[in-house]
């Protein structure tokens, strides 16, 4: 367990980097929150997913925040205008990539999804997902049509 708390620990440090204009936004000072200072509310792109930013707006522009999913949510083919960075804190995580392929993600995972790559998000049962998330642009939602066979 100890291991994996470091390896958490280790790469949500490595995605504080990757995004300039949430670095510009803290230069000079750390932030930092507790889960009791956590505001948990309503994800722009799908209100059965809750956020806890921690960082820049999910509605204009660059972000960090934290991502809550109930356990055995889908979100249907789709991508994203962001690039995002993905660690898994809690649950079990799965994309299923346009062709067809589930790739799962339990505890202690990183992932990344590309702007423009088409995916089924999914929090495997029995209980909630928890990630933290940075993205590098507004938080959306935009629906794929399946191609058929």
């Amino acid at each position: 367990m100890k291991r994996l708390t470091q390896t958490i620990v280790a790469t949500l440090i490595g995605l504080a980097v990757p995004v300039a204009a949430l670095q510009a936004a803290d230069a000079g000072k750390p932030v930092t929150m507790t889960p009791e200072q956590m505001t948990w509310v309503p994800n722009p792109a799908n209100p059965a997913v809750s956020m806890a930013v921690t960082s820049g707006d999910p509605n204009t522009g660059p972000f960090r925040a934290f991502h809550k999913f109930a356990a055995g949510f889908t979100a249907p083919l789709h991508t994203h205008t962001a690039n995002t960075q993905i660690v898994v804190i809690k649950g079990t995580m799965a994309m299923v990539g346009a062709d067809g392929k589930e790739m799962k993600f339990p505890p202690g995972s990183f992932y990344t999804q590309p702007n423009t790559y088409p995916h089924v998000t999914k929090c495997l049962g029995p209980s909630e997902c928890l990630v933290y998330m940075v993205a590098d642009a507004k938080w959306d939602l935009k629906p794929v049509e399946a191609k058929k066979k």
